[in-house]
């Protein structure tokens, strides 16, 4: 299968000659650009550039090609020809597979960078073999990659979602909602606890879209559509500073491809637009 990725925390396993290498500094990761393409270095043997690695971690394979996360220091320039690009911007100018395997990478290199200590003892952690985790060398306590689980939900009313602008976006665009899981909630509890929260509505028929990792830090957003069940928009003016409800095809300005709650609005403007054909 093109684009199949394997997972791995094996960092003994015989590795494949040249291997891609996913190199990070200060969350952007080394690229070289072509136009509008975008591509990761493909290196024979080790990392051989005159650029120090902070820490590596082998990360499994994509296409039967092994594949490494790295990191370098904040003040290390990139080799000549090559950039430090964010991953959001470079969306669309790779492969899927491979800003999503840019995306794995960056979130493992965010927690081994994170969870240097053993939060039971204080003891520094060592890289457990075979497995992606840590363990502490003086109590055996294991810790893994952090996921925090978020819900992120369209809800609609007949031909109009409801679109809210939080206070957080650095532009003036309107989004669906969103929040993240606390203890004891099912992922339905939380949608019905974040709409009303956040915009004073009341939803039902609450149904799975799907999901996307999302490494900013270390978020796992499930997606859902729901109905409006009743109420009116009343917002707290703090988080959501504004929400309306628009018709499918009067839009504001809506986040980008890259995330699902842009897969969510498409859903919904496609829908209705087959309807109305």
């Amino acid at each position: 299968m093109e684009g199949l990725f394997i997972s791995s925390g094996n960092q003994q396993q015989e590795k494949t000659d040249p291997a891609w290498w996913f190199i990070f500094r200060d969350r952007k990761m080394l690229v070289t650009i072509d136009g509008d393409k975008a591509t990761v270095p493909l290196l024979h043997g080790e990392w051989n550039h005159d650029l120090p690695l902070v820490r590596k971690h082998y990360i499994g394979t994509l296409d039967g090609t092994d594949c490494y996360a790295a990191e370098v220091t904040k003040e290390t320039p990139p080799p000549e020809g090559m950039v430090f690009h964010g991953l959001w911007g470079l969306f669309g100018c790779m492969a899927d597979e491979f800003h999503r395997t840019a995306l794995r990478a960056m979130h493992i290199i965010d927690w081994d960078r994170t969870d240097q200590y053993c939060s039971r003892c204080g003891t520094k952690n060592e890289l457990k073999i075979g497995e992606r985790a840590k363990i502490c060398p003086a109590c055996n306590a294991l810790s893994f990659p952090r996921i925090s689980p978020a819900v992120i939900v369209l809800v609609e009313r007949g031909r109009r979602v409801l679109l809210a602008r939080a206070s957080r976006f650095m532009r003036n665009w309107y989004s669906v909602l969103a929040g993240f899981v606390e203890p004891g909630e099912t992922l339905e509890d939380v949608v019905r606890r974040e709409v009303k929260e956040e915009t004073g509505i009341d939803v039902k028929d609450i149904r799975y879209f799907g999901s996307q990792p999302w490494p900013f830090p270390d978020s796992l957003m499930v997606a859902f559509t729901a109905k409006h069940a009743g109420g009116e928009i009343q917002v707290d003016g703090t988080e959501i500073v504004e929400a309306q409800w628009f018709e499918y095809d009067r839009l504001p300005d809506i986040p980008g491809k890259i995330s699902i709650a842009r897969a969510l609005i498409d859903w919904f403007v496609e829908k209705h637009t087959k309807r109305r054909s």
